[in-house]
C-alpha cells in the first residue's frame, strides 16, 4: 500500500479485534468469555468492564491515530496545528468522548460504577492534551501517565516517511513523558527495521543500540523478556505488565512477538493474556504488518473493522 499504510491497517484491525475484551484484568474471568472459541476476536458482546462501544470500532488508543490519519489525508501543510484542532474536535468539549469523561466524574461517587459508561473512553493523555491546547500551552502533551497514546498518534505520520526528529514532535503533542517518548521511538525503530526487510528486527535493534545510552533501558528490557521467552504468555504478561503503562506494555508486547509466527497468532495470544490488550496490539499488529506485509492480516478481520475502508481507500 502507498505510504506503508498497511502497517497502520495492521494496528487498526488488531485494535478493533481486541476491543470487546479491552481492560479485562481478571484472567480467569476472561477465559470464561472465550471458552470453546478458537477465534475470540470481534466478540459481538462487549466484555470490557469500563466502557462499551459497538464491535468493529476502535479504542481511544487507535482513535488518536485515526485523527492523525484524517489530518494527513486532508493535506500535509501545518500538520501539527491542524492535528491539534482535530484532536479538540474529536475528543474535546462537545464530543461523545468529553461527555463520557464528565459522566465518569459523576459516577465516581458510586461504589462500583464500572460498566456504566456507554460509548468511548477518553485517555488521561488526551484529557491533558485537550486542556493544554485550550490553554494555548506551547507543550501540549500529557505528563501524568507513561502510556501508548503518543505512539498511536504518530504511527500514520511516521508511515508517510517523516523523519524521527519530526516524529518526536508529533509524539510530544500528545505526551511529554520521557518514558513514553523513549518507548514510542523504540517501537518506530523496530517497525522501520521490519519495513526495510530485516528478518529479525528485535535482534537487529539490540545490535544497533547496544552501546546507545538513550535506549539502554529498552535494550535491557528486551534482554530480560528474551530470557523469559519459554514461559507461558499470560503468566508473563502478569509479571511484565498487564496495564497500559510503559515499560510493561512494551515488554509484554515483545514477549508476544518473539513467541508468535504471524499476525493472527500474536493478536490472539495478546487478547488471551488480558489487561490493556489494545495498547499492546496497536504495536504488535503494526509490527507484523511491517514484517510480513498486508496479506498477513486476515481478510475477514479487515471486513469487520469499521475504519479499515478509509485506510484501504488511500491505496
Amino acid at each position: 500500500m502507498k505510504n506503508n499504510l498497511h502497517v497502520f491497517l495492521g494496528a487498526t484491525v488488531a485494535d478493533a479485534a481486541a476491543r470487546p475484551l479491552h481492560w479485562v484484568y481478571n484472567q480467569k474471568k476472561l477465559l470464561t468469555y472465550i471458552k470453546g472459541k478458537q477465534d475470540f476476536t470481534f466478540l459481538k458482546k462487549n466484555k470490557s468492564p469500563f466502557y462499551s462501544i459497538k464491535t468493529g470500532k476502535v479504542s481511544g488508543y487507535n482513535e488518536v491515530g485515526q485523527v492523525m490519519f484524517i489530518t494527513l489525508v486532508e493535506g500535509h501543510r501545518n500538520i501539527e496545528e491542524r492535528f491539534k484542532k482535530n484532536i479538540t474536535k474529536n475528543f474535546g468539549p462537545g464530543s461523545i468522548y468529553w461527555k463520557n469523561f464528565n459522566l465518569r466524574a459523576k459516577y465516581r461517587k458510586v461504589k462500583d460504577w464500572r460498566g456504566i459508561i456507554k460509548g468511548p473512553w477518553i485517555h488521561q493523555n488526551i484529557i491533558e492534551t485537550v486542556r493544554n491546547i485550550k490553554s494555548k500551552k506551547k507543550l501540549t502533551g500529557g505528563k501524568k501517565v507513561n502510556e501508548s497514546d503518543g505512539y498511536c498518534a504518530a504511527l500514520p505520520y511516521f508511515l508517510y516517511g517523516y523523519n524521527f526528529k519530526d516524529v518526536k514532535k508529533i509524539i510530544s503533542t500528545v505526551t511529554v513523558s520521557k518514558i513514553s517518548l523513549k518507548y514510542a521511538l523504540a517501537k518506530f525503530y523496530l517497525i522501520d527495521l521490519a519495513l526495510k526487510g530485516c528478518k529479525d528486527p528485535i535482534n537487529e535493534f539490540m545490535k544497533i543500540f547496544k552501546k546507545n545510552s538513550y535506549f539502554k533501558s529498552v535494550v535491557e528490557d528486551i534482554k530480560k523478556v528474551k530470557r523469559l521467552k519459554s514461559k507461558p504468555h499470560p503468566l508473563m504478561v502478569k509479571k511484565l505488565g498487564m496495564a497500559c503503562s510503559y515499560p510493561g506494555t512494551f515488554n509484554s508486547s515483545i514477549h508476544s512477538i518473539i513467541n508468535s509466527k504471524n499476525y493472527k497468532g500474536a493478536i490472539l495470544k495478546t487478547i488471551k493474556a488480558g489487561g490493556c490488550n489494545c495498547s499492546r496490539v496497536n504495536f504488535i499488529g503494526a509490527y507484523f504488518a511491517a514484517l510480513k506485509g498486508i496479506k498477513t492480516i486476515p481478510k475477514s478481520w479487515i471486513r469487520k473493522t469499521d475504519p479499515a475502508k478509509k485506510i484501504l481507500d488511500q491505496n
